[in-house]
């Protein structure tokens, strides 16, 4: 009887040594990915004021007063979206806020003083903030100078043509109502509307807002033209040398603060029938401050479409918070720059956590 013997194996060979980890890489966890987007720390201080308000002021607890704080929102908002992209790229626009009167006061005082339907105005001024846009890039791209000072520059002439022209046309530092002029009903509805959501009266900016800004996150994120804006506010020379068309961008970005400043006169035409010439100084700021708080560095090339978004949403919860709180309203911008200074620090955070290995 055989014995039947186990069969032979070849010793097993050694298993490779395992591959050093690079650092360079090595993924990243998700709690750094998300602590190194632009727009976390500003989502983190909008939850904080959201709940210090919601605690210390009743009325900030209704669904009316949440209306109230998105409309003021998205004024503000429409305007911090360009001014963020422009940011983006590198560049400053200081005449945002007046150009934002200038509009509305040049389709208020086309369509009264030439007896016109209000829609020729509204057309008017669309091409005058698209010409202040192209203006305002185009010196800066030939001449080399800073923004801060070409558009401080532009921010002076409107602001002294706006109160000169309206005074030499109305013989007043406000333009005379339209809201009894061919077309106001029906330019009032686009741009002054409200719908009704379950009972409470939202305003129609709050929805343009809401789209805007996913356009504006697709522009950036799918497209080209927001690999142009990066490159450029990063190192135009850079972006030169691959082929970025810098010169367009800018260009392109500044008549995209026109656009914005455009649609946000109509807002204020057709909310109030008439404009004050005097309106809008110091707004430039506040859409400053709002991409500062969503994440945008001032020296361009970093930043995200959503930051200004949560930004301005502060900014409106500030503004109406402290009212519900029955506080004094002076301390409204005494907060603005509190939050102002934590979103530089907290930028600055976010952005060595991004370059971090």
């Amino acid at each position: 009887m055989s014995q039947a013997t186990a069969p032979a194996t070849s010793p097993s060979s050694p298993a490779p040594p395992a591959a050093p980890k690079d650092g360079r890489t090595s993924e990243r966890s998700l709690a750094r990915r998300l602590a190194a987007r632009p727009e976390i720390g500003a989502l983190i201080a909008a939850i904080a004021v959201y709940v210090f308000f919601f605690a210390v002021a009743s009325p900030f607890r209704e669904a009316g007063s949440l209306a109230n704080v998105l409309y003021e929102s998205s004024v503000m908002g429409i305007m911090a979206l360009p001014v963020a992209l422009l940011m983006i790229g590198g560049e400053f626009d200081l005449s945002a806020g007046v150009a934002v009167t200038t509009s509305a006061l040049t389709a208020s005082m086309w369509s009264f003083q030439l007896s016109m339907n209000v829609w020729t105005g509204v057309i008017v001024a669309l091409v005058v903030s698209l010409a202040i846009g192209a203006f305002n890039g185009y010196l800066l791209v030939r001449t080399g100078l800073p923004s801060f000072l070409i558009t401080l520059g532009s921010f002076l002439i409107l602001q002294g043509a706006n109160l000169a022209i309206t005074k030499i046309f109305t013989g007043n530092v406000a333009t005379d109502s339209i809201s009894d002029m061919d077309g106001f009903d029906q330019a009032k509805k686009v741009f002054a509307s409200e719908i009704s959501i379950g009972g409470v009266d939202v305003k129609i900016t709050v929805f343009y807002w809401l789209v805007f800004a996913a356009a504006a996150t697709w522009l950036l994120l799918r497209t080209k033209f927001g690999n142009w804006i990066f490159a450029t506010g990063g190192s135009k020379e850079s972006a030169r040398a691959v082929g970025v068309p810098v010169t367009f961008t800018k260009i392109a970005l500044f008549m995209g603060v026109g656009a914005g400043a455009w649609f946000v006169g109509m807002h204020i035409l057709f909310s109030f029938n008439t404009v004050q010439s005097g309106e809008g100084v110091g707004n430039e700021f506040l859409y400053i401050i709002a991409a500062v708080i969503g994440g945008c560095l001032l020296t361009g090339g970093y930043g995200s479409a959503i930051g200004p978004v949560i930004g301005a949403f502060i900014f409106g919860m500030v503004s109406q918070g402290i009212v519900y709180a029955n506080w004094n309203p002076d301390w409204f911008k005494a907060f603005l720059g509190v939050m102002l200074l934590l979103a530089a620090l907290v930028n600055l955070w976010v952005r060595r956590q991004a370059t971090r290995r």
